[in-house]
């Protein structure tokens, strides 16, 4: 059975929309043959430096997502 755009629509964002909380509270998300998402927490730096500046400047902790492609995807784009 064909989907129209509007459940596709639907679907997408439902998936989406998923990951963005599992990733809110800090859980990874393993979508089998393809890879991981997950949250890496930056540590905070007392003091980078403003490289067109050269000012310190102060960095707090932040987190971002991550990804690691799983071995079956690596595969395939090397191939």
């Amino acid at each position: 059975p064909k989907l129209i755009k509007p459940q596709l629509e639907t679907i997408v964002d439902t998936f989406f929309q998923s990951i963005e909380e599992a990733l809110v509270k800090k859980r990874s998300i393993e979508l089998r043959g393809f890879g991981t998402f997950f949250i890496k927490e930056i540590k905070e730096k007392l003091y980078a430096r403003n490289t067109q500046t050269g000012e310190l400047i102060y960095v707090p902790k932040k987190n971002k997502v991550r990804f690691r492609a799983s071995k079956q995807f690596k595969e395939f784009l090397n191939q």
